[in-house]
């Protein structure tokens, strides 16, 4: 068991390597990188988009309540332009690539992207049910 103290993982796949060595293979290396300068060039706009769809959601559901119509369409898209770009720039925290490395990390951005995009769809339905079947203001007291 000596000779396993001196291993550690892959940056990049999580594979066993020498204590000396950051990465596994070459690909792992220009996986990683190509990462990286992914994250360089688009990291800013990732983050500003982010933000607004992170603060749409809970926009968008307030508004609802008020403009049915525009509540439903913020959230929905906010939801679903946030799970795009999810799956498109997939940029985990640093947590996560440290606990995961980063192709894993990668794999759970994408797979919290999918599930953002189904959300964003049990939102429309969800809000679709609830302006086809709540009263109008207009029908007044019959459709009570």
């Amino acid at each position: 068991m000596k000779g396993s103290e001196n291993l550690k993982k892959c940056d990049y796949c999580a594979k066993e390597i020498s204590y000396f060595e950051q990465y596994c293979s070459e690909e792992c290396h220009g996986n990683a990188n190509k990462y990286y300068e992914t994250t360089e060039k688009y990291g800013k706009l990732f983050s500003i988009i982010n933000m607004i769809c992170f603060f749409g959601i809970p926009i968008g559901i307030f508004l609802f309540a008020f403009l049915r119509t525009a509540g439903m369409i913020i959230t929905v898209a906010s939801c679903d332009i946030l799970g795009i770009m999810l799956i498109l720039l997939p940029f985990p925290t640093e947590n996560m690539i440290s606990k995961y490395k980063l192709k894993k990390a990668t794999k759970i951005t994408r797979i919290i992207g999918l599930a953002v995009i189904g959300l964003g769809f049990m939102f429309l339905i969800f809000m679709l049910c609830l302006l086809y079947t709540s009263p109008s203001p207009r029908d007044g007291l019959l459709s009570r």
